[in-house]
């Protein structure tokens, strides 16, 4: 067990406990950000409440196709997306909206806008965000993506 005091800006919190990916605060938990691989990656997609958001933009996902089982949300449009009402999310995306406790995964083609969806959607409140840091790129070599229309 350890405790030490931690400062962020004008916001003071002890923590009491460090465990794997999570710093338990008292009463409440802040998610450290987590990469996954490609294993890792399909492991989670067996689980109902794990959602992959691929966070390119439309145009790649027409020419280079997408991860099995993910759904588009460019990132420039994930902020306005994750505050939306829960029917018009699931109208425009076509998948149930995800809430805070769920699983998201963000995968792009190579990593770096998968890491800016991470720390955009902790900042919302999301507590279980990973990101694929491999993206399509490395999909492509395990798996071949899948073209959508």
């Amino acid at each position: 067990m350890c405790t030490m005091w931690c400062r962020a800006g004008s916001y003071t919190a002890r923590i009491i406990w460090v465990y794997a990916n999570f710093i338990t605060l008292e009463n409440s938990y802040l998610f450290l950000s987590e990469t996954i691989k490609y294993e890792e990656l399909k492991d989670l997609l067996k689980k109902e409440s794990t959602f992959l958001i691929d966070v390119r933009e439309p145009w790649e996902v027409k020419e280079y196709g997408v991860i099995r089982d993910s759904f588009n949300i460019p990132l420039g449009d994930l902020v306005q997306a994750l505050q939306m009402d829960p029917k018009d999310f699931e109208e425009k995306y076509q998948t149930k909206m995800p809430i805070k406790s769920d699983t998201l995964v963000f995968s792009c083609l190579a990593g770096i806008r998968s890491k800016k969806a991470l720390d955009t959607a902790v900042s919302l409140g999301f507590t279980s965000v990973q990101h694929y840091a491999g993206g399509l790129d490395d999909w492509a070599k395990h798996e071949l993506p899948e073209k959508k229309p």
